[in-house]
C-alpha cells in the first residue's frame, strides 16, 4: 500500500484505500456526529499505537491538510483491537478503510467525516520479474488481481 518508489519492480495496479474515522451507531446516536475534525475535542478517542501517533491525526481540509491533537481516553496495540473497541461503543477510531470494510457493510460501524479523510493510497501487487517471470506466478498474478480488483474494500 502506497506510493512505489521508482525501482526494477512490476507494480499491478488493484484499487485504493484510505484511513477512515469511525464509530459504532450506538455510540454516534448517544453522543452525536464529528461534523468537523476540531469536532474530535468533545468524543471519546480510541487510538491504536500500531499507526504510530496516538496524539495527532491528520485531515484534509479544502486543498490542504490539517493535523488535530487527539487525547484518547484509551490506546491499544492493534487496530484490531480499536476496532473490537469502536464496534463496543467505546468511542471513535481511525483505521484503514479496508480493515472496516465487513464491519461497516454490516452496520456495526460508520464512517465519519468522509470529505476530510486523507488522500488515497494505491494498492498495488508487486512482483520481481513481471513479463519474464514464471507462468505460475503470471498466472497467480492475473488470478490474484482479478479477485482483488474486484473486492469493495479496494475503493476507500
Amino acid at each position: 500500500m502506497g506510493i512505489l518508489p521508482d525501482s526494477s519492480l512490476v507494480a499491478t495496479p488493484l484499487g485504493h484505500v484510505r484511513r477512515v474515522l469511525c464509530a459504532s451507531p450506538h455510540y454516534l446516536d448517544q453522543h452525536g456526529r464529528p461534523q468537523h475534525p476540531e469536532d474530535l475535542a468533545q468524543h471519546t478517542v480510541v487510538a491504536s499505537a500500531a499507526d504510530g501517533r496516538s496524539d495527532r491525526w491528520t485531515f484534509i481540509d479544502g486543498e490542504q491538510s490539517t493535523d488535530v491533537d487527539i487525547a484518547p481516553r484509551l490506546i491499544v496495540s492493534t487496530n484490531e483491537a480499536a476496532i473490537l473497541a469502536a464496534e463496543a461503543g467505546v468511542g471513535l477510531t481511525r483505521v484503514m478503510s479496508y480493515q472496516i470494510d465487513d464491519a461497516l457493510r454490516a452496520g456495526r460501524l460508520e464512517r465519519l467525516l468522509q470529505r476530510h479523510e486523507s488522500v488515497p493510497l494505491p494498492v498495488s501487487l508487486v512482483t520481481l520479474e513481471g513479463r519474464r517471470a514464471a507462468a505460475k506466478l503470471r498466472s497467480f498474478v492475473g488470478f490474484a488481481a482479478e479477485r482483488l480488483r474486484g473486492h469493495p474494500a479496494l475503493f476507500g
